[in-house]
């Protein structure tokens, strides 16, 4: 089966559903695809009124430099930095600063200097651009992560906690038989507080 995940890097949900998708991109029947979304062209409103409390304006500021940067870095590279930046951020609790953005992109073999990209507002259009992708995928904005099985893109499935092993593989299972029903629309159940990613699939 072709996956496609949509990710922006300030979003733990996206993280964790990322991390389980790597974990099963070994299958011989799955083949993944990490792509770029952003929360701040999807809340620009909201940023451009104000509207934002603290832990969101952070958020945001994240969303804004680590999207410059993926978007700066060549796109066979998307995947390996967005785990590299991804670990930083979710693991280790840092702020895309220029030395955190300099250790991703050296992790991964690329230029350090690319790392003033997190600063260089010519790259919005460029996030932009593959933001739009991702809401044409789905057919309307949302948020992340968005997945795709074999072309069908869901919001979610947003995980709590990174699936391995037998588990992660019935739960791809599970999510295929959904993207195989035409008449499938949307499940939900009450959540509770950011996902527990200390383990798993940290790669």
């Amino acid at each position: 089966m072709n996956v496609e995940c949509y990710v922006d890097p300030a979003c733990p949900f996206a993280w964790a559903t990322s991390r389980w998708l790597t974990g099963v991109a070994g299958r011989d029947d799955v083949t993944l695809r990490l792509r770029q979304m952003s929360l701040v062209v999807l809340n620009a409103e909201a940023i451009a009124a104000g509207d934002m409390n603290p832990v969101m304006a952070h958020h945001m500021a994240v969303s804004r430099a680590g999207g410059r940067l993926l978007a700066a870095a060549p796109a066979d590279s998307f995947a390996d930095l967005y785990a590299a930046l991804g670990r930083r951020i979710h693991r280790d609790h840092a702020d895309v600063t220029l030395d955190v953005a300099r250790a991703a992109l050296a992790e991964c073999g690329l230029d350090p200097p690319l790392a003033d990209a997190i600063d260089d507002p010519a790259l919005d259009e460029a996030v932009a651009g593959a933001h739009a992708v991702a809401v044409a995928a789905y057919g309307e904005p949302s948020g992340t992560p968005l997945v795709a099985i074999d072309g069908r893109t869901f919001f979610g499935p947003v995980i709590t906690e990174i699936p391995t092993g037998d588990a992660a593989d019935d739960l791809l299972d599970a999510v295929a038989v959904l993207a195989r029903t035409p008449a499938f629309a949307q499940l939900q159940r009450p959540r509770s507080g950011p996902p527990t990613l200390t383990t798993g699939q940290e790669g």
